[in-house]
């Protein structure tokens, strides 16, 4: 009586009856696997880039600083990189030749910011951390993010691509043979939105970000995330990253999660949430972001899958964490000592 009265309560709360079981079952292990990798303050974050990136967060955590505040300042080490493809003004442009920013951040409280298609400001994340703490919004995107930025006192940079971003974006030009329609608010033929290619010239899968998420010696738990979206897009195309509950998502009670790869597939799952969610009834952060994985790749056909890659992090209010993808190649960065931040591989389904 007592199982089935837990299923119900996961079905009432979104999670599916096959998920359940395995929720269940992370449960009964929890008592065996808990704190194994425990660690408290700690900080993990996204792809090698990362490991920069938690250096300045870890600066701030190891002298009993806000995780708050360390999220913020490990992802603008990335959004100021002069070479990057995916993060900050110096990535690729979109298909129209512009930069364009997303970026959300989250506190302990439950408080969140995020912008969207802001364009011409070089650190998007506090910007987004503005709109959390100076407004009644969550969101702001485009002409009216950039306006709050500037009122807010962060200058407009130049509009103009980076030396690398400029030379990416002729390479793709010629390969792609995408030239801007005249009136192609009347074209309906699929040629008028072609799609960005899935993979860059390097074989690199074309989607990015910088997700962090840490805890503080405190316990309390943040999280931010900042990026350009995939390169070549559609001007006006937003990711997961801006998103709460798709991108990023924290919950002081439960733990935290962020998310990188191919936003859209991340967004119709309300990724991040549903990996706090697990966690909250009982998955370990490596089993939540792996049951999660499991709910996307439901989805698709094994020919789909090639083209698609998904990964999330997660850490629990015990300081443990944990991550898991679609695809092999994913690893992330782990922080919680002066001589220790070194990226971790993490598991896969393909």
């Amino acid at each position: 009586m007592l199982k089935r009265r837990r299923l119900l309560q996961m079905g009432a709360l979104g999670l599916s009856v096959s998920v359940a079981p395995k929720l269940l079952a992370a449960n009964s292990r929890m008592a065996f696997v808990k704190n194994v990798n425990a660690k408290k303050p700690l900080v993990i974050s996204t792809w090698d880039a990362g490991i920069s990136a938690n250096k300045a967060a870890w600066e701030i955590l190891k002298k009993n600083g806000r995780a708050l505040d360390a999220v913020e300042a490990g992802v603008m080490v990335t959004e100021a990189e002069l070479h990057n493809c995916c993060v900050g003004l110096n990535a690729y442009p979109d298909r129209d030749g512009h930069v364009t920013l997303d970026a959300s951040i989250m506190d302990e409280y439950g408080n969140a910011g995020s912008v969207c298609f802001l364009e011409r400001i070089k650190h998007p994340i506090s910007v987004a951390r503005r709109v959390m703490e100076k407004t009644p919004h969550v969101m702001l995107a485009g002409s009216g993010a950039q306006q709050f930025a500037v009122e807010q006192g962060f200058p407009l940079e130049p509009d103009k691509l980076s030396e690398d971003a400029q030379k990416a974006y002729k390479e793709w030009l010629k390969k792609s043979e995408y030239k801007p329609v005249i009136n192609i608010e009347h074209t309906r033929g699929e040629s008028a939105f072609t799609a960005p290619p899935m993979r860059l010239s390097n074989g690199a899968f074309n989607h990015d970000t910088i997700g962090m998420i840490a805890i503080d010696a405190q316990g309390n738990v943040s999280g931010s995330c900042t990026t350009s979206g995939m390169a070549f897009k559609m001007r006006g195309r937003v990711g997961d990253s801006p998103i709460i509950g798709a991108g990023l998502f924290v919950d002081n009670e439960v733990g935290a999660a962020v998310s990188t790869g191919l936003g859209e597939e991340v967004i119709k799952t309300c990724g991040t949430h549903m990996v706090v969610e697990a966690m909250r009834h009982g998955a370990s952060p490596e089993d939540a972001c792996k049951l999660t994985v499991e709910r996307i790749v439901r989805r698709h056909t094994q020919e789909e899958l090639k083209n698609i890659q998904v990964a999330f992090i997660a850490i629990d209010k015990q300081g443990n964490y944990g991550g898991y993808a679609i695809q092999k190649g994913f690893n992330y960065a782990v922080c919680y000592a002066d001589d220790y931040n070194k990226l971790a591989d993490s598991k896969f389904l393909m």
